[in-house]
């Protein structure tokens, strides 16, 4: 429900609003008139669904699988908290905005991957993960170090000059690229496999992992009920119904 309601409000802000705004254009139009820039209402909610959906994240992290990027995703949702409040505080929403949608881009393919996982239409998971790696890898590691952290560490600069926020904001978003890079060693990894073995074979993350090989090479119809997961929920991987070979989770 949480990722149909924030999904469904970023589509419909990022049709009706965000393409239309100067800034997604060119980004030196997110200083123009700082920090005397009125909030439209769109991206106000925006925010507010965005905010809500990481704190709930935060949240249902103890509950769910532990995986062995705990850590990872922990410090990813304490910064992406930090980072909404802090720039909602500050008034830096037109670039707040442009993140929102490039963390969504990549987001989008891996939950279609994950139903996909769920179908148990392998071939379909498969492909839909093997473009959420090119997808993550490309904004993530590409479009926002040249996009977003060139206009915030200097495109802002010279806008606006030295202030104390600056660098909060920009050692924020530093944190936030170093746990891109940190993910995208995994989905490579998780990738690589994908390929050689012909399929995504289990979640690299996963402190529950699967005993060796053999596992793999027997006849689903011979293995034991008790090791075969019956919707994607349960089994020897523990991946609790995420892609078996998935790397990133909720939300980057």
């Amino acid at each position: 429900m949480v990722f149909c309601l924030r999904w469904e409000k970023a589509a419909a802000v990022e049709e009706k609003t965000m393409c239309h705004t100067p800034w997604l254009w060119n980004t030196r139009q997110c200083w123009n008139g700082y920090p005397y820039q009125p909030l439209m209402p769109d991206l106000h909610y925006y925010y507010i669904v965005e905010l809500s959906f990481y704190w709930s994240l935060m949240f249902s992290q103890f509950i769910d699988v532990k995986r062995k990027d705990f850590g990872i995703m922990f410090t990813h949702h304490i910064v992406a908290v930090t980072l909404i409040t802090f720039s909602y505080v500050t008034n830096l929403t037109r670039v707040g905005t442009l993140i929102f949608c490039l963390h969504d881009a990549a987001d989008i393919v891996l939950e279609a991957a994950k139903m996909a996982n769920y179908c148990k239409c392998q071939k379909l998971s498969d492909l839909l993960f093997l473009t959420f790696a090119i997808v993550f890898i490309v904004s993530r590691l590409g479009i926002y170090p040249l996009w977003i952290l060139n206009t915030t560490l200097f495109e802002l600069y010279e806008a606006l000059g030295n202030f104390p926020a600056l660098w909060v904001f920009n050692v924020l978003l530093m944190v936030l690229q170093i746990l891109h890079c940190l993910w995208s060693y995994l989905i490579i990894k998780t990738a690589y496999k994908a390929i050689s073995k012909g399929k995504v074979a289990k979640d690299s993350r996963s402190d529950i992992e699967s005993s060796s090989d053999e596992e793999e090479t027997v006849p689903r119809s011979k293995a034991p009920h008790s090791t075969i997961a019956s919707n994607g929920t349960s089994g020897a991987n523990g991946t609790n119904g995420y892609l078996t070979g998935g790397t990133c989770s909720e939300e980057h």
